[in-house]
């Protein structure tokens, strides 16, 4: 499991932290993620370079209820982050007003 934090989300990003998840964890066999095109593109286009190489494809699976469960994963990580957030917001509004 890894992140990569991105302005967008397209096949470029996508490209970028598989790229950045196979050098740090090796190649994997099986992907498991959600209905995000950009990430379908982004490992269609790997699965062709690994074709060209002789390597074995990466299996792509869109199984909601996996999914799920690596969702779940990150949980706690969103209930600690998600109060600064909401706590940046006024910061942010009263940073505007004094200017």
């Amino acid at each position: 499991m890894d992140f990569l934090l991105t302005k967008k989300r397209d096949k470029k990003a996508a490209l970028r932290f598989f790229k950045k998840a196979m050098r740090l964890n090796g190649m994997p066999e099986k992907v498991t993620i959600d209905k995000s095109r950009s990430n379908i593109a982004a490992l269609e286009q790997l699965n062709k370079e690994q074709k060209k190489t002789g390597q074995p494809k990466i299996e792509i699976r869109q199984i909601k209820y996996l999914n799920n469960l690596v969702e779940q994963d990150h949980r706690r990580i969103k209930r600690r982050t998600k109060p600064r957030r909401q706590l940046a917001k006024p910061i942010n509004t009263l940073k505007t007003t004094l200017r």
